[in-house]
């Protein structure tokens, strides 16, 4: 049997709600939820879980009045932490949401996208 493929950001059930006449919103205000796999779920945590512990040792280390390029670099590796967790999440709603939204014929999902991207490259 093959299993089914849950879309992120809940496309069908948006998709449903569209067709019953409920307003659907992307982006911000969405009523859209993403449905993860256990692995996805667990990555993504964690992945949060490594960058809070980072930003509680930055703040041990302001505490303690460690030498600011100490500080500054371990900053600088949240930042990147961050950005791998964004990067990594981005890479799930391509695969899933985009192409579920493509394949359905919902191009506009191209435009929220390049949005997406174009706020993440600020």
């Amino acid at each position: 049997m093959e299993e089914e493929k849950k879309c992120c950001c809940g496309a069908a059930e948006a998709a449903e709600d569209e067709q019953a006449g409920y307003p659907v919103t992307t982006m911000h205000g969405t009523p859209r939820t993403r449905h993860r796999s256990p692995e996805e779920y667990q990555d993504l945590i964690n992945r949060l879980n490594r960058v809070e512990g980072q930003v509680r040792g930055i703040r041990g280390m302001v505490e303690r009045d460690a030498y600011c390029p100490d500080i500054l670099f371990q900053a600088s590796a949240v930042s990147k932490a961050l950005d791998s967790f964004c990067k990594e999440l981005l890479g799930q709603h391509i695969r899933t949401c985009v192409v579920d939204d493509l394949e359905a014929g919902k191009y506009e999902t191209v435009d929220e996208l390049v949005r997406v991207i174009q706020r993440l490259m600020k």
